[in-house]
């Protein structure tokens, strides 16, 4: 009887807790992050769910850079929004953590 009582309390929780990661995720999807490289000459936009949205390089730097430039720039903006991204992500579980589970800080 006891056992029910405890299964269907953990049962309950666990509703709650996917129900609260949906809700993370969706707020995930309308933070946006941005990681830059070499001061600005690649912009790289991407979600809180680390998904990226934009990538934007500085007018003409193209025209004068290297194919292993350009890639090098897309890499570093790339990986410093996804960075972000993640940091973000980070934060918002653990706000979640601690209203599901109290006095875990």
């Amino acid at each position: 009887m006891l056992g029910n009582f405890f299964n269907k309390k953990m049962l309950g929780k666990m509703g709650a807790m996917q129900e609260q990661l949906e809700e993370i995720k969706a707020k995930l999807d309308k933070i946006t992050v941005i990681g830059e490289a070499d001061g600005g000459i690649c912009r790289v936009i991407a979600t809180g769910n680390r998904t990226i949205k934009e990538i934007t390089l500085l007018d003409n730097f193209h025209q004068s850079a290297t194919k292993q430039e350009i890639e090098s720039a897309i890499t570093q903006a790339s990986n410093r929004a996804l960075e972000q991204a993640t940091r973000v992500e980070q934060g918002e579980m653990s706000q979640a953590a601690m209203s599901i589970l109290p006095g875990l800080g």
